[in-house]
C-alpha cells in the first residue's frame, strides 16, 4: 500500500461560530489515518472569532492572547511584527488571522488537545477504526526564511516524538542528545497540500504512513519545551 496524503475539500466553515461536526462526519476515515485539520475552522468551531472594528486592532488581541509579546517595527524595511509567545509556540499575533474569515478576527482555539481529543474519540465511536491521529495546525514564519510553512499546535492519539538517543550512527558512535521530531514534517506536508488562500481544502488526510505509533494519551506536552529550557533560551529573553 502507498503513502498518501489526500486533501479534503469542504462546504466554507463561516465565523463567528459554525460548528463543523457535520464535516467530521462526513470524513471516509479508515484505521491507521492521520487526519489533518487547519486550526482556523477549529477556532470558528469554537466561536473564537472577533468583528473587526475601529475599536479592536490585531495588536490589542495578540497582547491579550499571548503569554509574551514583543513588537517590532523596522523602519529602514518597512514593516513590523508583533513576536508573540502564545500557548507555548513562537508565532507571530499570536496566530491571530483575518484571511478567509470575512469581517472577523479569527484567534487561535482554546484547549487544542482536548479538541483534537473530542474530535478523535467521535470519530472512533463512529467508525469502530482502533488507531487514529488528530492534527490542528497552522502555518507560521520561520526565523531566518522567507515564506511561510506549516507546523502542529495540538494533537492526539500519535506520538510526536521519537527518541533515538543510545542507538549508533553508521560509524558505530552512540548518539547522546538525538530526538526526532515526527509529526511537524507531516504537517507541513499537509499545510501545503492545504493551501493559504481560496482552496477551501482545510482537511488533509494521511493514509499507509507506518511509520508513526499511535498513542491514545499523546498530547503536544510530549513535544513542547519551555522558553527557559530551549537550545534558543538566549534569544526568547528577548521577547
Amino acid at each position: 500500500m502507498n503513502l498518501e496524503f489526500i486533501p479534503v475539500k469542504t462546504r466554507i466553515v463561516n465565523p463567528p461560530k459554525d460548528e463543523i461536526w457535520d464535516i467530521i462526519d462526513s470524513l471516509k476515515i479508515e484505521d491507521g489515518d492521520i487526519i489533518f485539520i487547519t486550526s482556523k475552522i477549529l477556532s470558528i468551531h469554537q466561536g473564537r472569532t472577533v468583528k473587526i472594528t475601529s475599536e479592536t486592532t490585531k495588536e490589542e488581541l495578540a497582547k491579550r492572547e499571548s503569554e509574551r509579546f514583543l513588537h517590532y517595527q523596522n523602519e529602514s524595511e518597512g514593516f513590523s511584527a508583533n513576536i508573540t509567545i502564545t500557548d507555548n509556540n513562537l508565532i507571530l499575533s499570536a496566530g491571530i488571522d483575518a484571511s478567509n474569515a470575512a469581517d472577523h478576527y479569527v484567534l487561535w482555539p482554546k484547549d487544542v488537545d482536548e479538541l483534537c481529543k473530542e474530535i478523535r474519540e467521535h470519530i472512533i465511536n463512529k467508525t469502530g477504526v482502533k488507531n487514529l491521529g488528530v492534527v490542528a495546525t497552522d502555518s507560521h514564519s520561520s526565523p531566518l526564511r522567507l515564506g511561510v510553512t506549516g507546523f502542529t499546535i495540538g494533537l492526539s492519539g500519535v506520538n510526536p516524538l521519537s527518541d533515538i538517543r543510545g542507538k549508533k550512527d553508521l560509524f558505530g558512535r552512540k548518539l547522546h542528545i538525538t530526538m526526532v521530531n515526527e509529526i511537524d514534517p507531516l504537517t507541513s506536508m499537509a499545510v501545503l497540500l492545504m493551501g493559504e488562500s481560496s482552496e477551501c481544502t482545510p482537511i488533509v488526510i494521511l493514509r499507509n504512513y507506518r511509520k508513526i505509533k499511535f498513542n491514545k494519551n499523546a498530547s503536544m506536552k510530549d513535544l513542547k519545551v519551555s522558553p527557559e529550557q530551549d537550545i534558543y533560551a538566549p534569544l526568547l529573553k528577548i521577547i
